[in-house]
């Protein structure tokens, strides 16, 4: 006999945890949260919460794995200045994107007449490597090269390479169903599980290059609304080796899990386009490594370098907040050893995964303090 509802809800914080009908897509993807797909990311409802419950009004928070910026973006519309921090270029990118104080009137000019030129066929289709070249059919190769060619003319060059690197991960040669992590291109028609009939691989890019500008644009403009005049700093590098600047009155944070997912690789079309810096060799758990007992030491110890490196940047009576789903049973160890004393642990219910990937988990939520 299967679980009932009520005894899956028995024990978790339900304000943390909500249903589909509760907490429906739009909502965790409002504003700047869809610029670009990112797996692994927390909802920013859960933030909010978070930081309601342990981060001072008007107060300073740390990510040291700062994703895609969801602590970033809802310190913002929380009043709280921030600082994030990631080794994947691409992730660095995409936080100084949805995080930048863009003028209203020159990004809506940029992004307009960039667009407006490479409808006009304005562009130079050149310098396509290898993995473009197999990933995309000529078409889409051609109108993703133009477009990154008009990109660098501009004052927001950075966000025309985030609508690029959208619009590529759709135009690639997969399929429709397997966009988060296709193994080899699809060259023929297939059969197509999402929209239960036979489809044909994407061999055009411009529809989407100019669906995902005008997202863009409308997402930036609807985040300007609402977000405060607080400030977000984004740091490329190592948590372990940088220098933190200043106090802070709380991390608050969502490490990767062991062996689970390549952040480089997730956005490996964008590394190839754009011609970003790859560290994925001091990626704290990629999914290269998996979890032998050597990988699983290896992110243990890294996690406790993190930690230690931010313990040293918190204000005395700051607190240390990590979501993460501890089924290896980790993180007893990793706090101990840096030199962090539990405080809270709740555990919350997540059951939002979509396509393919649909199901439910549990999360555990860590409140912990400088021993």
């Amino acid at each position: 006999m299967g679980v009932t509802q009520e005894q899956i809800y028995e024990g978790l914080d339900l304000d943390l945890s909500w249903s589909e009908r509760d907490l429906p897509e739009r909502m965790r993807t409002k504003h700047v949260h869809r610029l670009h797909p990112y797996l692994g990311k927390y909802v920013p409802q859960l933030v909010e919460e978070l930081f309601r419950r342990h981060v001072p009004a008007r107060g300073r928070v740390l990510d040291p794995f700062g994703g895609s910026g969801t602590t970033l973006v809802q310190a913002l519309e929380s009043g709280l200045d921030s600082v994030g921090v990631d080794i994947a270029a691409f992730n660095c990118l995409l936080m100084g994107v949805k995080t930048g104080a863009h003028d209203p009137f020159r990004l809506e000019h940029d992004l307009r007449d960039a667009l407006a030129r490479f409808e006009r066929g304005e562009g130079e289709p050149t310098g396509a490597t290898p993995y473009v070249r197999r990933w995309f059919a000529p078409d889409a190769r051609n109108q993703l090269l133009r477009f990154r060619s008009l990109a660098d003319e501009y004052e927001h060059a950075d966000v025309l390479r985030v609508v690029l690197t959208r619009a590529a991960r759709s135009a690639r040669r997969t399929t429709h169903f397997d966009l988060d992590f296709p193994k080899s291109p699809q060259l023929e028609p297939y059969w197509c599980h999402k929209h239960r009939r036979e489809c044909r691989p994407v061999d055009h890019a411009d529809h989407f290059i100019r669906r995902y500008t005008l997202d863009t644009l409308s997402r930036l403009k609807d985040f300007a609304r609402v977000r405060s005049r607080k400030s977000a700093t984004v740091l490329h590098g190592d948590a372990r080796e940088l220098d933190l600047p200043g106090l802070f009155d709380a991390v608050v944070t969502s490490p990767p899990y062991p062996g689970l997912i390549d952040y480089h690789e997730q956005h490996r079309y964008a590394y190839e386009l754009l011609g970003l810096d790859d560290l994925r060799e001091r990626e704290i758990g990629a999914a290269a490594g998996g979890t032998s007992k050597v990988a699983l030491g290896a992110y243990v110890d890294g996690i406790v370098d993190v930690l230690t490196a931010c313990s040293a940047a918190l204000k005395p009576r700051a607190r240390v907040v990590i979501v993460v789903n501890d089924r290896r049973e980790l993180y007893q160890e990793i706090l101990s050893r840096s030199g962090l004393v539990l405080e809270q642990r709740y555990q919350r219910h997540v059951n939002r995964r979509t396509g393919r990937r649909a199901g439910e988990y549990f999360e555990d939520v860590l409140v912990a303090r400088r021993a």
